[in-house]
């Protein structure tokens, strides 16, 4: 029986590290060309394995760059953290996460490109940091009457729905230089918070972060532009 369970935790790890593979080989390509970059083709010349192999993980390029977009929205969050870890009132964090994101969004077309390519936020695994992280922020900011009360998926998909329109019109659409902070004023009047305070909260002097260049979301801002 101790040796089923071994053979399978085995087989586990090696598919998730060639899942890994493939998903290095289009971070690879897309930092150097563009989403666009990223096809069959290109990335098992870049990953050295078979064609077969790309498609026991992904049916298409499209699915694995939404995969993939999962990851860079879950690693751009978790980067972001130990700045709002420093803010008290779940507004304020949200507020100046989602200001954050979308001004790398725009500075960075990569992170947007990503980041808008997300599909079902509900699908993600649930240690995605949109769980483990911003929810429990929201959660606590209903729990204690800071956003109005209702459920925590409500929240959340008025949250990530408008972020993530909002990261595919700011990487690939002039928008006005304010939209970062026009875009976070709507999510919280959405949860309850009075427009006149959205207003101020989302206008507040906001002071970006350093990121290391050795994390994913540092190799998507070195990527060319």
């Amino acid at each position: 029986m101790q040796s089923v369970d071994h053979r399978s935790l085995v087989a586990a790890r090696r598919r998730e590290r060639m899942r890994e593979r493939l998903l290095d080989a289009a971070l690879v390509l897309a930092a150097g060309g563009g989403v666009e970059a990223v096809t069959i083709d290109a990335v098992i010349a870049q990953a050295e394995v078979a064609r077969g192999t790309f498609y026991k993980y992904f049916d298409t390029p499209a699915a694995l760059l939404s995969e993939l977009g999962v990851e860079v929205s879950d690693a751009l969050i978790r980067t972001m953290h130990p700045f709002m870890e420093q803010l008290d009132d779940p507004a304020e964090r949200l507020v100046v996460g989602m200001r954050t994101i979308l001004r790398l969004a725009r500075t960075y077309p990569l992170i947007g490109s990503f980041m808008g390519r997300v599909g079902g936020w509900m699908e993600a695994q649930r240690n995605h940091a949109l769980f483990t992280l911003v929810g429990v922020d929201i959660e606590k900011g209903i729990r204690k009457g800071r956003f109005a009360r209702m459920h925590l998926n409500v929240a959340l998909n008025a949250m990530t729905g408008t972020m993530t329109a909002a990261t595919q019109c700011i990487s690939s659409i002039r928008m006005p230089r304010d939209f970062p902070e026009q875009t976070a004023a709507s999510v919280l009047r959405a949860l309850g918070i009075p427009a006149e305070e959205a207003q101020a909260m989302a206008t507040a002097p906001l002071t970006m972060p350093s990121v290391d260049g050795n994390t994913l979301i540092g190799r998507l801002m070195s990527a060319p532009r």
